[in-house]
């Protein structure tokens, strides 16, 4: 198994936990050096004050800060069951990292095609240094995913664009 397919099965354990708790079910795993320096899973998706701030990858991104505040971000890779939207994305590109690994695209709110080359300045510098690797394991996050929407008790983002293209995934 390589590198990428392992970690990313990591992020998967994370997602799958995520899952069993009601939670939309994304993990992250933030590596360094080839080990695992944080995770984290989606949290606070639903419940009476549900947000959408504890996305899985600030989530990983807040403990690895809290561990290692002095690590270099820059040789970090960020592995994710879903894609990062777009606050995830400028956040972790903000706090140094430049390489994303994904399993499952996301078609809503997905936010690695921002055109960072056409943006401002600071955006502008980071574009070159970026690596993106999509559709790592994309299958069995794919599952999680339709086992999210087809369940009846979750409502989170049901009917949406999301929803309508993962269920509509062979």
């Amino acid at each position: 198994m390589n590198q990428h397919a392992y970690f990313m099965g990591l992020a998967l354990k994370q997602a799958w936990t995520a899952l069993a708790a009601g939670e939309f079910p994304v993990g992250a795993v933030i590596v360094a050096d080839g080990a695992v320096a944080a995770e984290g899973g989606r949290s606070n998706s639903h419940g009476s004050k549900p947000t959408e701030l504890d996305h899985a990858e600030i989530v990983a991104l807040r403990r690895l800060l809290g561990r290692q505040p002095a690590i270099d971000r820059t040789k970090l890779t960020v592995y994710a069951t879903m894609e990062p939207c777009l606050m995830c994305y400028t956040a972790l590109l903000l706090n140094g990292v430049r390489r994303f690994v994904y399993a499952y695209e996301d078609v809503m709110s997905g936010g690695t095609s921002l055109p960072l080359a056409q943006l401002a300045p600071l955006y502008r510098e980071m574009a070159s240094a970026v690596e993106i690797v999509p559709d790592i394991r994309r299958r069995e996050s794919l599952a999680l995913f339709r086992q999210f929407f087809r369940c009846p008790d979750n409502s989170y983002w049901r009917d949406s664009l999301l929803a309508t293209y993962t269920l509509g995934q062979l």
